[in-house]
């Protein structure tokens, strides 16, 4: 369910900087588990727990300096298209004709990273039209 206030966009009563803090700390705790349960030695496997450390930096930034919220949440947005991205390099090995399951651990991290990422910039993307709505309801 998605709901707006006067003052700030919501899904499940919870702002877009905590769903941003919330998926972070996914991301990171997704790397160290795939790292630890793979036996990885590849700096690689940690790649959505660095994605998940920016956007928990930026999120607590945004609420921190309030007047450079906007700053701060359109990096979040960024690196969240970064990481639907990132995750969409599983269709590249499909096209290339090559196994994308070779490494099961790789191909779950990018179909992840693919569909959580769609889904967070889709939640952004939502929160920037309601500001710029309700900043054009104010005028």
């Amino acid at each position: 369910m998605i709901e707006g206030t006067m003052q700030e966009f919501k899904i499940f009563k919870q702002s877009i900087e905590m769903i941003s803090i919330y998926y972070g700390t996914f991301l990171v705790l997704w790397g160290v588990v795939i790292t630890f349960i793979s036996g990885s030695q590849s700096v690689t496997a940690l790649i959505p727990s660095f994605f998940g450390l920016l956007l928990i930096i930026f999120a607590v930034l945004s609420i921190i300096f309030r007047n450079k919220q906007k700053l701060f949440m359109h990096l979040v947005a960024t690196v969240g298209l970064l990481v639907f991205l990132g995750g969409a390099d599983f269709f590249r090995t499909l096209i290339m004709g090559q196994d994308p399951f070779s490494n099961i651990f790789a191909a779950i991290s990018k179909l992840m990273l693919f569909s959580t990422g769609f889904f967070f910039v889709f939640l952004c993307v939502q929160s920037f039209r309601f500001a710029r709505k309700q900043k054009a309801d104010r005028t």
